[in-house]
């Protein structure tokens, strides 16, 4: 045997010993033991403004430092900002980050840049792989990975339920009644045509006290809303051949349409609406349906009332009463969602990694998803099966199952190179539908400004990424 070949076939041998060594630990263990060589140093990592970096600040930071010495600094960034402040610190080389939290659908630009360091070779050395099958199915095989490596770990299970009021839904009189009127029973609406039927009746018969539904309707997240709707009434958002944009036909002025009449059943200036307007109203009764991220659901039943950190949420009028179901055409968006990364220009790699993957792991990462002031949601299916977890509220198995099976059948975010830009025109064109614009005029314009980023990024290179994108099952519903 040659020396060279030799020396290889060691190395091969050594990190084989290794990887068997840490896979007979559990991750988060096997982490916190590799990094304790780096106590004394600080990493940064860059995680959303609000309460989600509640997480890193009073929970994970201090309890890495005190696990293995290594000091965390957490850089707030708001959502709209955290994809800029990235790029801005990749291309000037300054290493600022160390490790980063990435919006998946930003992921084929960022790893195309080279902003992000490929994760497989701390995977292996430290014995992850294993423990990255436990990710549920959706996040793991759409949200990890570009162009067969790992850029990150899925490390937040977004996506859109359905809450609606089980008394108002069970009250024997209004079922009744519906049925009478409708024809069918009075449940969680399976289409749109159900869900604007249920929504009237309820306000006819409630209203003020109670309106049929209510969303929120500013920047920046109904975009997620409209990208589930379109294409589950048959849209695609671009010719695969040309890639002009294709959003401004039938199909979107159809869900135009649809969005703008459903306002007319919901509460007065539900125009106007964020997150935590439409959390307030469906938390203090107002509203019998709305669609949200998991949080809402926590919330609903009044957990984590106690703490500090949510005074700001009204308590819970409805805690015992709300049901969970899939969105109408049982399809629901993921909408957004978090990957932990390491920053190719970190200073500090192998502790910015095991730091994430001490996170991300199955013991840590049950610790906090559990967290009732942040908004990390399950994601693994030991999060769903958890039966701590299963027993935090009376209705949290039912909770648990409809993320679970909404994760299974949830439509993958639109994902492409300038992927921000492509939000920004959706996110401007719903803020214009609700100022009374043209529908129609309002989705020329955006298909115009989908043409002129494809343009930008060009047209070949765009259609390639589209393709892949496009190819994968959650992309369009079968």
């Amino acid at each position: 045997m040659k020396f060279r070949t030799f020396l290889g076939a060691a190395a091969v041998l050594t990190l084989a010993a290794g990887s068997a060594l840490a896979a007979d630990k559990d991750a988060a263990d096997t982490a916190v033991e590799a990094a304790k060589k780096y106590a004394g140093t600080t990493i940064s990592i860059v995680w959303e403004a609000g309460l989600q970096s509640l997480d890193p600040l009073n929970y994970s930071g201090p309890q890495w430092e005190k696990l293995t010495g290594i000091k965390v600094k957490v850089v707030e960034v708001p959502t709209d900002q955290m994809f800029t402040k990235i790029m801005q610190d990749f291309k000037s080389g300054a290493g600022a980050y160390d490790a980063l939290n990435v919006i998946p659908s930003w992921m084929p630009d960022l790893a195309r840049a080279g902003a992000l360091e490929p994760l497989d070779k701390y995977v292996d050395k430290f014995g992850y792989r294993d423990e990255l099958q436990d990710i549920a199915a959706a996040y793991r095989d759409n949200q990890m990975q570009y162009d067969g490596k790992i850029y990150g770990f899925p490390d937040d299970g977004d996506v859109m339920l359905l809450y609606y009021r089980k008394d108002i839904f069970d009250d024997p009189k209004m079922k009744d009644e519906f049925k009478a009127k409708f024809g069918y029973e009075l449940a969680p609406p399976k289409d749109w045509k159900q869900f604007d039927e249920i929504g009237q009746f309820i306000t006819d018969k409630m209203a003020p006290k109670v309106y049929g539904a209510g969303f929120f309707r500013t920047a920046p997240y109904p975009q997620y809303m409209f990208q589930e709707r379109f294409r589950m009434e048959g849209g695609k958002f671009f010719n695969a051949d040309t890639m002009k944009a294709a959003v401004n036909g039938e199909v979107g002025l159809k869900v135009f349409k649809q969005m703008v009449a459903e306002n007319k059943f919901m509460p007065p200036g539900v125009e106007q609406w964020n997150f935590v307007d439409n959390l307030a109203a469906f938390l203090q009764g107002t509203t019998a349906m709305t669609i949200s991220w998991p949080p809402y659901g926590r919330w609903a039943a009044g957990y984590g009332s106690g703490e500090q950190a949510l005074k700001w949420v009204p308590k819970s009028q409805v805690a015992g009463k709300v049901g969970y179901a899939l969105t109408p055409l049982g399809r629901p968006e993921l909408g957004v969602g978090f990957d932990l990364s390491v920053s190719a220009t970190s200073k500090n790699k192998e502790a910015a990694y095991l730091f994430i993957q001490w996170l991300n792991s199955k013991k840590t990462s049950l610790e906090r998803v559990q967290l009732p002031y942040t908004l990390r949601d399950p994601f693994r299916l030991s999060h769903y099966a958890s039966e701590k977890y299963r027993a935090l509220w009376p209705d949290a198995a039912a909770y648990l199952d409809t993320i679970k099976t909404s994760g299974e059948k949830g439509l993958l975010d639109l994902s492409l190179l300038q992927q921000d830009k492509y939000d920004e025109a959706m996110t401007k064109a719903i803020s214009s539908l609700w100022a009374g614009e043209d529908p129609k005029a309002i989705l020329d314009r955006m298909a115009q400004q989908f043409d002129a980023i494809t343009e930008k990024v060009g047209v070949e290179n765009q259609k390639a990424v589209y393709k892949v994108w496009a190819a994968k099952p959650g992309a369009y519903p079968q």
